[in-house]
């Protein structure tokens, strides 16, 4: 019998093996690049025929005029708005405007039953008779120096008593100006006569629109710190927009504004008025304020509008076509440049400011170079083929 012997074999099959697994790596290898260089975007040549559906430009740099768009609302103008705020405490009787009505400056807006006023034209009336004798007093003693009938000390302390009198005096009058008195009312106190109950009358300081009413008949008003009435000139308002990334950058105070709304055909004109010099930390945003005309009182406050700022700053850019521009698989931009070979290759850009049709490409081209600005989908066609 002859026996079979497997060990001599090990040695052939284990150099079939490592063969094998060569040959495996080497043709997973040359797929892996196959694969890669079918992906990766080669130039491509055309013929003279094809040549005349594409058009060419040379880039070149050139300036423009940015316009920043943006959202903003109205607000009043405050240069021409205020707060119309109570000088004395009490009820209030009776309203006598409503929001939106035309009021002339001092024209009464509320009456308000108050009882300072009863306590300030008590103070006058005590401050008037003292001062009165006081004056009195003091010139008496001035005729009995003359006559040595009293010290100059004395004379002298009375005329310093009639001084502080009329001091008072006259602190207590401004206080019922300050209150509003009218001025009848007040010639009748520095007359001696009687006047009956005074009311309190909450007057306009300004001339122009009420826009708010923020008190009810019956509510308690206090001294100084309850707001009234918002009046408003509302012929010009401000629109606070919300600017954002680089673009406060490129505005400048003076710059021409449009005011679009939705129901209004023709943009309102406006002009920047003034540019924050802090970023909100919640929304990352510059406001820019826009005063702006607002005939027939179109624009109201709280307003959403759009807005368009033209920037007379002129800036240099990089600008090419929009139809030059194309998006890869992975929407990144890319334009086609002419080689010195006479072909084009794809280039990545990348895209800045968009000034009317064309783009301010910011990096991937350098001026002088060209590329197909009319036809690059018909490129892109020939170069997947």
């Amino acid at each position: 019998m002859m026996r079979t012997d497997n060990t001599c074999y090990w040695p052939v099959l284990m150099a079939l093996a490592a063969v094998l697994v060569l040959a495996g790596c080497s043709s997973g290898g040359d797929a892996g690049k196959a694969a890669a260089a079918a992906n990766t975007p080669h130039n491509v040549t055309m013929t003279a025929e094809q040549l005349k559906h594409i058009q060419l430009d040379t880039v070149e740099s050139q300036a423009y005029h940015r316009t920043v768009q943006a959202n903003g609302t109205v607000d009043f103008d405050q240069n021409q708005a205020t707060s119309v705020v109570a000088a004395f405490s009490g009820p209030v009787t009776r309203l006598l405007v409503a929001p939106g009505d035309q009021v002339k400056q001092g024209q009464a807006l509320a009456i308000v039953d108050s009882p300072d006023f009863a306590e300030a034209i008590g103070n006058y009336r005590k401050a008037l008779i003292a001062a009165k004798n006081a004056r009195r007093v003091a010139d008496m003693d001035q005729d009995l120096v003359k006559h040595d009938g009293i010290a100059e000390r004395e004379a002298a302390q009375a005329q310093t008593d009639a001084v502080s009198a009329e001091a008072d005096r006259d602190a207590a009058l401004q206080t019922l100006k300050g209150l509003n008195v009218d001025a009848q009312t007040i010639r009748d106190l520095q007359a001696g006569r009687e006047v009956g109950h005074v009311q309190g009358t909450i007057r306009s300081p300004i001339a122009g629109t009420v826009a708010e009413r923020l008190i009810t008949v019956g509510q308690l008003l206090q001294a100084g710190s309850t707001p009234c009435f918002t009046v408003a000139n509302l012929s010009r308002v401000w629109v606070l927009a919300q600017v954002f990334g680089d673009a406060p950058a490129s505005l400048r105070v003076g710059d021409p504004a449009d005011i679009e709304i939705d129901d209004a055909g023709k943009p309102l004109a406006g002009k920047l008025t003034n540019i924050s010099a802090v970023v909100d930390p919640d929304t990352r945003a510059v406001t820019a304020r826009i005063s702006v005309d607002n005939p027939g009182g179109l624009l109201r406050k709280q307003m959403y509008v759009r807005v368009r700022i033209h920037s007379q700053q002129a800036q240099q850019g990089l600008l090419v076509p929009v139809s030059a521009v194309l998006r890869d698989d992975e929407n990144l931009p890319f334009v086609y440049v002419v080689q010195a070979d006479g072909s084009f290759a794809q280039r990545g850009v990348s895209l800045g400011y968009r000034s009317g049709d064309r783009y301010d490409i910011t990096a991937g081209l350098k001026a002088g170079e060209r590329v197909v600005v009319d036809g690059a989908i018909f490129v892109r066609f020939m170069q997947t083929q």
